[in-house]
């Protein structure tokens, strides 16, 4: 998985997760990766500065050019970052009910059954289901078209 620090033309900030560089490349070609503040399909990459695990397993990143430092979020503007992330996540809480009732949760079975869908061995059908992160990573190699299912808070109670 890789993390992108994203801005649209309209020099909204916003920030997501990729399978990889290609995925997401694939994606920006595609106009699937939109701003959630304006919905501009029109969106780059920002300059962000990398993290990096060290042998002792903490998080430490490495510093970037003052001009490319994150926005810091003022007492006036805390409120309408906390407005948008709640709009964030009541709409990934609805794409997440709408992949439910839509798709067949096929559980363990999902990279198998992907692949088989992938190869035309069966019946294309919206799917859900589990896969390791050595089994998705294995999926996007083989071409195979997969989303990881976001998880919020409020999925692991």
């Amino acid at each position: 998985m890789i993390h992108y620090n994203l801005r649209c033309e309209r020099g909204h900030a916003f920030e997501s997760w990729f399978q990889s560089s290609s995925v997401y490349e694939a994606q920006e070609k595609r106009k699937l990766v939109n701003c959630p503040t304006c919905g501009s399909a029109k969106v780059e990459r920002a300059i962000m500065a990398p993290r990096i695990v060290s042998k002792k397993g903490r998080e430490s990143a490495v510093s970037a050019p003052a001009a490319a430092a994150p926005e810091v979020a003022t007492p006036a503007s805390t409120p309408l970052l906390m407005a948008q992330e709640r709009e964030l996540r009541a709409k990934l809480k609805e794409l997440r009910e709408h992949i439910v009732k839509n798709a067949d949760n096929v559980g363990e079975r999902f990279p198998n059954e992907a692949r088989k869908m992938h190869y035309g061995d069966i019946e294309h059908r919206p799917i859900y289901g589990e896969a390791s992160p050595d089994e998705a990573r294995a999926l996007i190699e083989e071409g195979v078209e997969v989303t990881p299912l976001p998880v919020l808070p409020d999925d692991r109670n």
